[in-house]
């Protein structure tokens, strides 16, 4: 009696387990494998080719829609995948990751040829949701390798390669070294998260601005270099994108603000400050700037500058911001205009005091008669809004010579001077 009671026990015991180990291994929402299981088979078998595939925008689809229709996208198409993918075992690996692992090794050629198509048939999926078709496009990743070793790493390289440059698939190759490409910028965003974090390493140069009519030094702007512990110089086209994708791209705005705001404390010079529209929108930047105009003496003589070719999503939150500053006395100005989404109402709707007129404008205004007439147009129109002009990227004699002639009210550029961690006139 006692030892069926064990043996009934075990049982019980047992299928608990299973369901419990069942459980560990299954998606609730799609009931497919997960990735704990992924990583189980890939442990478990030799000849295999793995392939993800990833939905095309579907935060933005999620956002759109609410996530009641998101998990009706994802159950839907893992339905999809089910179906087209019976002589394989489908798993949902991340939120709209999914992964297909075919009990077979392919040649690169074999898969490239599969994988375009895969494309053909999963391009512009439809899912239809009570009255509404929602259309589907996704990404596949694969990999080709030697070694197994990492094979979801490297599939995962791939997918997000393919992203970054907007290709419908792509297939590791051990000759791509994408890894060493991965831990070099791994060490690099080691090294900048190290010398932002300890402000240190965040170094504000100067590159002076003239008047066009009297030729001397009025104002300087502010300009951010990171300085390595070996010494080296960081263009901020390198370690701002970095900065950005490690979440540390606020410290390098404040910094800038604090160091440049101490420096002309001590220096006669106007100077200006570059802004993005996402400093703008950061409540903690924003607060800074404002306690630093109040806290400080230096309200008339700083000029914000805002990139051009950052999009502007919401141009009442600017406004505001410029209006706030404006009430500390400083100034406000477009920078890079002409060189991304220009047009006249977006002066308009800012009403800077200054606009710099991108370099790409002025570097062969001497000798190119339509950038002549572009940069004619905008000084007129600037001239009669009360808004003064200044000409980026002037780099020999003959081009201040031009814009001089043109009527710009300031110029900026090699041929006046390089940025400097100095301030001198």
């Amino acid at each position: 009696m006692l030892e069926a009671r064990i043996q009934e026990l075990s049982c019980e015991l047992e299928l608990t387990r299973k369901k419990l180990l069942s459980q560990f291994y299954i998606d609730t929402l799609t009931s497919l494998p997960n990735l704990y299981k992924l990583r189980y088979d890939l442990e478990e078998m030799n000849d295999f080719t793995l392939i993800v595939v990833d939905i095309d925008n579907f935060k933005l689809l999620n956002d759109f829609y609410g996530f009641i229709v998101g998990d009706f996208v994802l159950e839907s198409f893992a339905t999809t995948l089910k179906d087209e993918f019976k002589d394989a075992k489908v798993y949902r690996i991340a939120g709209d990751e999914f992964a297909i692992l075919k009990h077979e090794k392919m040649n690169f050629y074999a898969l490239r040829e599969y994988l375009g198509i895969l494309i053909q048939r999963f391009s512009h999926l439809c899912y239809q949701y009570a009255q509404t078709e929602i259309f589907v496009d996704c990404t596949f990743s694969s990999c080709v390798s030697y070694e197994q070793d990492d094979i979801f790493s490297k599939v995962n390289m791939a997918l997000k390669y393919a992203k970054e440059k907007r290709l419908k698939f792509w297939i590791y190759e051990d000759m791509m070294q994408l890894s060493k490409e991965y831990e070099a910028n791994l060490k690099y965003a080691t090294k900048i998260r190290k010398a932002i974090v300890e402000s240190s390493g965040i170094v504000p140069y100067f590159q002076p601005i003239i008047d066009n009519k009297t030729g001397k030094i009025v104002k300087f702007e502010t300009l951010s270099r990171l300085v390595d512990k070996e010494g080296i110089i960081h263009s901020p086209n390198n370690f701002i994108p970095v900065a950005k994708t490690i979440k540390v791209y606020d410290k390098i705005t404040t910094t800038i603000i604090e160091k440049s705001f101490e420096i002309f404390t001590k220096d006669p010079f106007d100077f200006s400050v570059n802004l993005s529209f996402e400093d703008i929108i950061n409540p903690h930047i924003s607060e800074f700037i404002i306690t630093k105009l109040k806290d400080s003496a230096l309200g008339e003589r700083v000029t914000f500058e805002l990139l051009e070719s950052d999009q502007v999503h919401d141009f009442a939150e600017v406004v505001r911001f410029f209006n706030e500053i404006r009430r500390h006395g400083a100034k406000v100005a477009i920078d890079d205009f002409g060189s991304g989404f220009s047009n006249f109402s977006y002066i308009i709707k800012l009403n800077p005091d200054f606009i710099k007129i991108d370099g790409s404008l002025i570097k062969n205004i001497d000798v190119d008669k339509n950038a002549q007439m572009i940069v004619e147009t905008i000084v007129d129109f600037s001239k009669k809004l009360g808004i003064q002009t200044v000409a980026e990227f002037v780099h020999s004699s003959t081009v201040l010579s031009a814009v001089k002639t043109l009527g710009i009210d300031f110029s900026q550029g090699y041929f006046i001077d390089r940025p400097s961690p100095q301030v001198s006139s």
